[in-house]
């Protein structure tokens, strides 16, 4: 298309690719602010440029100009029309202006405008006068005709030979205007509003175009085919280690955590596994935050749900949760414990957690291991779904090394902070370790409307899709200490009481424990 390749011409410098029209259309949709604004700024100065502008008058009169002989009164006759021309274009001479400004006492520098024509091919003259006075106007208007008759005659040699004289005969007499021609109110603001759309739409392009953070779910599916499986809205006050379930289990994280967990199950049944890493291009883009609230509302679900903090550089998971961390997957993969010893269980939810442990020197080794490919194959007997927090891609090559073990890797990337580049970049680190991606979680999100959220705002909680909300407790404060003093993870775990929770009639929460070997027992 034609407006393709203007778009493309002034707005060339971009990863994607030139500026389409449609991407015309998105910019206006996403910075429709910046269009709007842009237009009431040039409305303002317009209307404030019209307010300044001096008014200007226009007044016209239709006079017939005949000529007559001096001599013989009755001998009146129509001018040639080559005669007729030379006196229009007299019309407009200081010859005849300058009696006209006398005449009427306008003052040597004011503009007066005339401009005299032709009715068609007619005799009939027609005189139009411009001025900043509305009665100067019309009285400009009815003297020009009369003092271009008197001097009419000097410029006609017909007229001289003849002995002729010239008469203007008032057809239609001049008029004083009631409102100015200039400047027009409504045309300069409609005006001004246009170009206002115009320059607005032009910033809003060159911004999309120049702007390398991802902003939306089009900005990701421009840079690859793999579906978003869910945009978290930012949430006032986040700071990154928030658990949306348990703050505010109706609200739109929530709600987006559950659409998440709901597309992760369609993916499942399209890999054959039933596990999957969560990774990001660079730290702080929140997907720590989103496996441990996917994670959640998995088992919130029925699901038997493990979540591994594979991240061994900077685990958070374990604080996240409110969880002990110094024995965990490092500890089993160094052969000091037993998986079953160190996994951890979340209050009374299908939710297990096996924390990172001690941060070793050599994490990628460690993931890489053949311990690390048997552990994960038994989890996978055992867990109904494993979730895997690993480190970001372009850092380091520990969430490649952990994919290869699961049905594939879910990208965070976090709105308005990531930039396309790192993206393109940790798609092609993936691409080049053959990393099946399995889609995109777009998190800080501006957020929506309330009412876009009011479908599932009623007072009643089981028509929620999850139905009423069970009370959870974090580890208590003992429990922590327990672990933390003991040297050795399997003693650690011998020490440590399992957390059930329960609800009696009375909506009431029950902590009951039992020895660790209960628990194997019964698994």
């Amino acid at each position: 298309m034609a407006l393709d390749y203007v778009l493309s011409v002034f707005f060339p410098l971009r990863e994607e690719g030139p500026v389409t029209v449609r991407d015309f259309l998105h910019a206006l949709r996403q910075r429709w602010r910046i269009v709007v604004t842009t237009m009431l700024l040039v409305v303002a100065a317009t209307a404030w440029v019209t307010l300044q502008t001096q008014p200007v008058y226009q007044s016209s009169s239709r006079v017939y100009l005949l000529a007559n002989n001096q001599t013989d009164a009755s001998n009146v006759y129509n001018m040639p029309a080559a005669e007729l021309e030379t006196i229009i274009q007299v019309a407009t001479s200081p010859i005849v202006l300058e009696p006209v400004r006398e005449q009427i006492g306008i003052p040597p520098g004011e503009p007066l405008d005339v401009t005299a024509s032709r009715a068609g091919d007619t005799p009939l003259l027609d005189v139009t006068v411009r001025a900043n006075d509305p009665q100067v106007a019309a009285n400009a208007a009815a003297s020009v005709p009369q003092n271009l008759a008197a001097v009419a005659r000097s410029f006609s040699p017909m007229l001289q030979s003849s002995g002729s004289s010239v008469t203007a005969e008032v057809v239609i007499p001049a008029a004083v205007p009631s409102r100015p021609v200039e400047p027009s109110v409504t045309r300069n603001l409609a005006l001004g509003a246009l170009a206002g759309l115009m320059l607005g739409g032009a910033f809003a392009v060159a911004r999309q175009a120049l702007d390398q953070r991802v902003r939306d779910t089009k900005d990701l599916q421009v840079v690859s085919d793999r579906p978003v499986l869910s945009t978290i809205p930012l949430r006032k006050g986040d700071d990154n280690h928030s658990i949306y379930l348990e703050i505010d289990p109706f609200g739109p994280q929530a709600e987006a955590v559950r659409q998440l967990r709901t597309n992760m199950m369609f993916v499942d049944v399209t890999t054959g596994k039933h596990s999957f890493v969560i990774s990001s291009t660079l730290p702080g883009e929140g997907k720590t935050t989103t496996a441990v609230n996917l994670a959640l509302a998995m088992s919130d679900a029925g699901t038997k749900v493990l979540l591994i903090d594979a991240d061994l550089r900077h685990p958070s998971v374990a604080t996240n949760l409110g969880l002990e961390g110094a024995v965990g997957l490092t500890t089993v993969l160094l052969g000091e414990a037993e998986v079953e010893d160190v996994t951890q269980r979340w209050g009374g939810t299908n939710l297990h957690v096996l924390t990172s442990g001690e941060v070793p020197p050599n994490p990628s080794e460690l993931l890489g291991s053949a311990k690390m490919h048997a552990l994960f194959d038994s989890l996978m007997e055992t867990y109904d779904f494993i979730l895997v927090d690993a480190p970001p891609v372009l850092p380091v090559t520990d969430a490649m090394v952990i994919e290869k073990l699961t049905g594939g890797l879910l990208m965070v990337v976090a709105s308005g902070e990531t930039r396309k580049r790192h993206v393109h970049e940790a798609l092609r680190v993936l691409s080049t370790t053959e990393s099946h991606i399995a889609g995109f979680v777009l998190t800080k999100t501006p957020p929506k409307p309330l009412a876009y959220y009011s479908y599932y705002s009623g007072e009643d909680a089981a028509t929620k899709p999850d139905g009423p909300r069970r009370q959870r407790r974090r580890p208590s404060a003992r429990d922590r200490r327990m672990a933390k003093s003991h040297p050795h993870a399997e003693a650690a775990a011998n020490a440590r009481l399992e957390r059930l929770t329960t609800e009696d009639d009375r909506g009431s929460v029950e902590l009951r424990s039992r020895p660790r070997t209960d628990r194997r027992a019964s698994r």
